[in-house]
C-alpha cells in the first residue's frame, strides 16, 4: 500500500515557502564521497526518499554514515567494498547509476544491476556504458535470474560487469548526448585518473557544476566547467570535503509555477535565480505577476491575464524537463492554447491525461507534444501518479480544482519533494496524507 494525498481545491495561497537543498545535487555529491577513504562532511541535506535511498546504497558498501545534525552527514568510505553493494536497492532509484563512476575510479571493477527510476520513457544507460569504454573499461551485459518473473526479460534484469582494460585509454571522450548523469560518471571515473582528458558533448547543468567544485575541493583540476567541453585532471589520492548543498532550482521552479496557478499571495524563499534566467524571462514574456526581491526570494501573485504560446524544454540553461509538467498545469490556466514541446523523454506527458480527467482541455498530438487550450476551469477527481514531477503538477492541478481531488502512489512525489503535505499546510493549503 503507498500513501495517498486528500486535496480540497480553491483555497489561496498565504505566506512563505522555503526552498530545500537540491536532490540533483546531492546524489551525485553523496556518489563522489566514494572516490576517497578520508571522511565527508556534506551540509543542506534534503530529506527525501532518492538521497536518503542514496546514503542507504553507500551504507551497503560498508561506509559509516554519521548524522551531525538535522540535515548534515558525515561519510567515511575508508572500508568499502563494491560486491556488497545492495542489488535491490539499485533497481530501485535511477540515481544508483551515479556510483558506478566513483567504484571504477577507486577499484576498477563493478557488477551491478540496471538502475530503477521514473516511468518517463525510455531511460537506458547505454551513454554511461560507451563512456567507460572509452575511458578504458570492458562492458558485459548479463541476466540476473532474481529479477526474471516467468519468460519475462526487462531492463531491471540486467546485470553490468564492468573492469579496467589498460590497452584501451583515451585523451578524449566523446558523450552520444548531452546527459547530465553520464558526464558526472565521467567526471568521477577519471577523477583519480593523473592524466589530463578533455569531455566533449558534455552537459553543463547547475548539479554538473557543482559536482566539479566538489572534485576541485578534492584535488582534482578541472576547467570548463558550465560549458559542453570540460578538461579534468585527477589525482591518484583524493581529500575528503566539506559542502553545503545549493537550493534546488527545480523545487524553486516548482513552488513558483504553484503560486502563479493558485490564488494567494506566495512568497518562495531560497530561490537560485541565476540558474532560472530563461525560466524568469518565459514568465514575463507571458504576463505572469512576480518580483524578485533580494536576489533569492521570489514573490507571486496568480497571473490573471497570463498567454503562453511555447513551452519547450531543453538541456540547461534551457527551460527544465522537469518543470515541463508544472507549466502545463499552469497552462490550463492561461487565455489561449500552449503548445508544450519536450523532446527529451517520450514518457514525460502522461499526467495530461489525467487533467483531461479534471476538465482540462489538452490535444496529446505525440509523445513529446501536446496542446493545451485554456482557461478551464478543472474538477477534484481521483488521479493516479507515474512519475515524480507529473505527482508534483497533479497536487498543483489539485489546489487549483473545485472539489475534492484524491493522488495516489504519492511515494513518486517523496522521491523529490520533501514533507510536501506538512510545507504546503503552513501556507494555508487544504491536504492532508492517508495510508
Amino acid at each position: 500500500m503507498t500513501d495517498k494525498l486528500i486535496i480540497e481545491g480553491g483555497i489561496p495561497l498565504e505566506g512563505s515557502i522555503k526552498v530545500n537543498g537540491s536532490k540533483n545535487s546531492a546524489t551525485p555529491i553523496i556518489a563522489a564521497t566514494l572516490l576517497t577513504s578520508e571522511p565527508c562532511v556534506i551540509d543542506n541535506v534534503p530529506l527525501i526518499e532518492d538521497v536518503l535511498k542514496m546514503i542507504d546504497l553507500v551504507a551497503s558498501l560498508g561506509a559509516k554514515i554519521t548524522w551531525l545534525g538535522e540535515r548534515k552527514i558525515k561519510i567515511d568510505n575508508s572500508d568499502i567494498n563494491p560486491l556488497k553493494i545492495d542489488r535491490k536497492l539499485v533497481s530501485q532509484m535511477r540515481s544508483s547509476v551515479l556510483v558506478l563512476g566513483p567504484l571504477l575510479a577507486r577499484f576498477n571493477m563493478i557488477e551491478m544491476n540496471h538502475p530503477g527510476g521514473c516511468v518517463i520513457g525510455t531511460r537506458g544507460i547505454e551513454t554511461h556504458l560507451d563512456v567507460f569504454k572509452q575511458i578504458g573499461f570492458n562492458v558485459e551485459v548479463s541476466q540476473d535470474d532474481s529479477f526474471i518473473q516467468g519468460n519475462y526479460y526487462s531492463e531491471k534484469t540486467k546485470v553490468y560487469k564492468i573492469k579496467k582494460n589498460i590497452k584501451n585509454t583515451q585523451e578524449k571522450i566523446v558523450l552520444d548526448e548531452f546527459s547530465v548523469t553520464a558526464t558526472e560518471n565521467a567526471l568521477m571515473t577519471l577523477a583519480l585518473t593523473s592524466r589530463e582528458t578533455i569531455i566533449k558533448i558534455a552537459a553543463c547543468e547547475p548539479h554538473v557544476q557543482e559536482l566539479c567544485e566538489i572534485l576541485k575541493k578534492m584535488g582534482c583540476d578541472i576547467e570548463g566547467e558550465g560549458t559542453h567541453t570540460i578538461k579534468i585532471t585527477g589525482f591518484k589520492k583524493l581529500k575528503g570535503f566539506e559542502h553545503e548543498i545549493s537550493p534546488d532550482y527545480i523545487e524553486a521552479g516548482t513552488f513558483i509555477l504553484m503560486g502563479m496557478a493558485v490564488p494567494g499571495e506566495l512568497n518562495v524563499e531560497n530561490v537560485p535565480v541565476k540558474h532560472l534566467e530563461l525560466f524568469f524571462k518565459k514568465l514575463k514574456d507571458s504576463g505572469a505577476d512576480f518580483k524578485i526581491i533580494n536576489q533569492d526570494s521570489v514573490l507571486i501573485k496568480k497571473s490573471q491575464k497570463l498567454k503562453i504560446k511555447k513551452i519547450q524544454t531543453w538541456t540547461y540553461p534551457g527551460i527544465p524537463t522537469d518543470l515541463q509538467s508544472a507549466f502545463g498545469v499552469l497552462a490550463t490556466q492561461a487565455e489561449g492554447s500552449t503548445l508544450i514541446h519536450d523532446p527529451i523523454f517520450d514518457g514525460r506527458l502522461k499526467y495530461l491525461e489525467e487533467l483531461n480527467k479534471m476538465g482540462a482541455d489538452i490535444i496529446v498530438c505525440d509523445p513529446h507534444r501536446a496542446v493545451i487550450n485554456g482557461p478551464t476551469k478543472l474538477y477534484g477527481t481521483e488521479l493516479g501518479t507515474l512519475d515524480l514531477r507529473g505527482g508534483a503538477a497533479l497536487i498543483i492541478a489539485g489546489l487549483i480544482a473545485s472539489g475534492i481531488t484524491v493522488i495516489k502512489n504519492v511515494s513518486q512525489v517523496d522521491r523529490g519533494y520533501e514533507k510536501i503535505e506538512e510545507r504546503l499546510i503552513k501556507i494555508k493549503a487544504s491536504i492532508k496524507r492517508e495510508k
